[in-house]
């Protein structure tokens, strides 16, 4: 597999360093790596650009809704306004939400993806989010095609208040919609994958893979350790430990992602098949 390309504004940085192992390689080498660490397998965070260069057929991605923006429906503001957090995250990232969401195929496999960006403000979730992953669901269902989500997020955008949260219960009823068509979803977490949107549509998977090493859950460790007056393991909300007490699937290596990606797409094609038949 090709390595990823770089950023979307290019570092002039030569070197990287793991935040895990502390180890100092040579970016490009990192890069050709999959943006994964040659020493210890840490999974650096990737921009929109990277995942889709390692996931999708080359020339096979068409982008939908790619024009919807939001506004500051509650003329937010605290240390700034939020219509100036926009503006910033929108001119480093050059999109204009956190989520992105197009057809594509994989390894021949037509599908429906999503992939969420992490450098978009924690990649939250806000109104826009909301509409362009219910509007995929339903391109789906319309189009007959199984849908992947890449997730990494910091949950609901506080920005937004209730209108991001209202987006948990859009974004389900667009998945039970497509499982009431019988077909398939696949949900992959990736560093970090928590609050509202892991409260919601990305562990709804008909299967729910993980990047090894990323964070999962709900609330932040600090508050669950002073709500319940205990400490909790080293290791918990790490996709390993999720993986043992029965959250998660799979953890599949980034290396082996799109691979993976296409076998479950063979696999679980067979039942919206079955269905477009009768």
């Amino acid at each position: 597999m090709a390595g990823v390309p770089s950023q979307s504004a290019p570092s002039p940085e030569l070197w990287v360093k793991c935040p895990r192992c502390k180890e100092i390689a040579f970016r490009k080498e990192v890069e050709r790596n999959l943006n994964v660490c040659l020493r210890c397998g840490y999974h650096f965070r990737l921009t929109v650009e990277q995942r889709l260069a390692i996931t999708v057929d080359r020339g096979s991605w068409r982008e939908l809704a790619a024009a919807l923006a939001g506004g500051d429906p509650l003329q937010f503001k605290d240390s700034r306004p939020y219509p100036e957090r926009l503006a910033q995250a929108r001119a480093q990232t050059r999109r204009l939400d956190a989520v992105t969401t197009g057809t594509c195929r994989i390894l021949g496999h037509r599908a429906a993806l999503g992939v969420t960006d992490f450098n978009f403000m924690g990649g939250s979730m806000g109104v826009v989010m909301g509409e362009k992953l219910a509007r995929l669901f339903d391109h789906a269902c319309q189009h007959r095609l199984p849908v992947v989500v890449f997730s990494a997020s910091g949950g609901a955008r506080m920005q937004e208040g209730i209108l991001s949260l209202m987006q948990m219960a859009k974004v389900s009823s667009a998945i039970a919609r497509l499982r009431d068509a019988c077909l398939p979803y696949l949900s992959v977490c990736c560093d970090p994958t928590t609050g509202g949107v892991a409260a919601s549509f990305a562990m709804l998977g008909d299967l729910n893979l993980a990047e090894p090493g990323a964070i999962i859950g709900f609330a932040g460790r600090r508050v669950i350790e002073q709500t319940i007056n205990q400490k909790l393991p080293d290791d918990f909300q790490h996709a390993e430990f999720l993986l043992a007490h029965g959250m998660l699937d799979a953890i599949v290596p980034r290396a082996q992602m799109r691979q993976t990606l296409a076998t479950l797409l063979d696999l679980l094609g067979g039942r919206s098949r079955r269905r477009s038949r009768t």
